[in-house]
């Protein structure tokens, strides 16, 4: 048996305001391809096939387009999980429907505990067990206790995402004791991995961090998603994220997007290797005062993908270039193989220590929201400590975004 194992495809995602819409559509139309060719017989989608709770209908369309396709090729079973930035409701909705096309979606933690559980058989064989972990919110996982510190609450997150798992261990001892493999899924972020820009905090303040040893070693492979950076965790090769199939902000320019593939054979996993998925747009970041990115700009190769590249231009100056788009442009005009560029500006001003200097970023476009709290205390209150402060802001974020998941 043949498994494949994907996450974090944020249809409907946009940088700024441009669409991702035919950069998500080339992947997809190339993971049923790979379904074929690489003989795949269940493919695990590890979380946040969304970008937003209410995708667009073009999100939609390519989601639902996909599940039919996936239909034409010899891959037998899907199964997806819900991630932070998926709805439950809107991903369970038509759970019941696509359960008749071995469709199995899991948008939340379901009331019976042991929904999570999908046994995959052929020909009347029991042939795998995925214990379909999707994202665990705040309530799925503890009861919250007035008064409680931020470490006493970070603990009791940890706790519970780690006794949520071990709850398995009953319910999957016969199958292991019968050689059946057990794969396990999750989204959420794992201690020691390494991010991007583009994740989204799980669990504010990145609460809730579990070790790969905290995950039972009944599992014979862990498939996770959030982090968008293709890794496995504390050097255990069977705990992986497979990370997203495009790059979702500039700092993801450099890594290479992969899906994981592997095989089982009389129980026992007999092969486990990563598939490179081919990039159709590069996003490149240059950085540097005025003159140095405008020679790199001008130097710049065509990156010879399908679609043209987008470039973020960084640009450090001590004062305000008022027509800096303007400039950038003009540079670009015989580079039809760049399509857009986005600038920013970052003001270097001399610090306290002459020797030291800032760069303060000019976008608030380019700041998150707990970033922007933090500079809004400090200048509001300079000589207080902003511990308080900053828990309270946590919990009323993470408040919201449990609001907006519920059905």
């Amino acid at each position: 048996m043949r498994i494949l194992h994907t996450a974090d495809w944020h249809l409907g995602k946009r940088l700024e305001q441009s669409e991702r819409t035919d950069e998500h559509q080339a992947f997809l139309n190339w993971l049923i391809v790979t379904l074929q060719t690489e003989k795949i017989d269940v493919l695990i989608v590890a979380g946040d096939i969304f970008d937003t709770g209410s995708p667009s209908n073009t999100a939609f369309e390519q989601y639902y387009g996909f599940l039919r396709q996936v239909k034409d090729t010899c891959c037998r079973e899907v199964i997806i999980i819900g991630g932070n930035h998926d709805s439950i409701s809107t991903l369970n909705a038509p759970q019941s429907l696509l359960k008749y096309f071995n469709v199995h979606i899991i948008g939340g933690v379901p009331e019976e505990f042991t929904d999570q559980i999908i046994e995959i058989s052929h020909e009347g064989k029991l042939e795998l067990v995925v214990c379909a972990v999707p994202f665990l919110r705040d309530r799925d996982i503890r009861l919250s206790v007035a008064g409680e510190t931020m470490e006493e609450r970070e603990s009791r997150i940890k706790q519970g995402i780690t006794d949520h798992y071990h709850r398995f261990l009953k319910h999957i001892s016969n199958y292991k004791l019968n050689h059946i493999p057990v794969i396990a899924t999750g989204h959420l972020f794992a201690a020691g991995s390494s991010t991007s820009d583009s994740e989204k905090e799980i669990h504010v303040g990145n609460l809730g961090q579990i070790g790969g040893d905290q995950f039972p070693k009944e599992f014979d492979y862990v498939a996770l998603g959030h982090i968008h950076r293709p890794q496995l965790i504390n050097q255990l090769n069977h705990i992986r994220y497979s990370g997203s199939p495009i790059p979702l902000s500039f700092s993801e320019t450099d890594d290479k997007k992969q899906v994981v593939i592997l095989e089982f054979q009389e129980g026992e996993m007999t092969s486990l290797e990563t598939l490179e998925v081919p990039c159709t747009r590069r996003l490149i970041r240059i950085k540097g005062d005025f003159e140095k990115v405008k020679t790199k700009l001008v130097l710049l190769g065509d990156p010879h993908t399908l679609f043209p590249a987008w470039v973020e231009i960084q640009v450090e100056t001590e004062s305000t270039i008022f027509d800096l788009e303007e400039q950038l442009n003009s540079l670009i005009v015989n580079k039809p193989f760049i399509e857009r560029l986005f600038p920013r500006q970052f003001r270097i001003k001399a610090a306290q220590n002459l020797d030291e200097q800032t760069a303060e970023a000019m976008a608030l476009t380019d700041l998150d929201p707990k970033t922007v709290f933090l500079k809004c205390c400090a200048s509001a209150y300079p000589e207080q400590d902003h511990t308080v402060l900053l828990t309270a802001f946590n919990e009323v974020q993470e408040y919201m975004i449990q609001k907006e998941e519920r059905p």
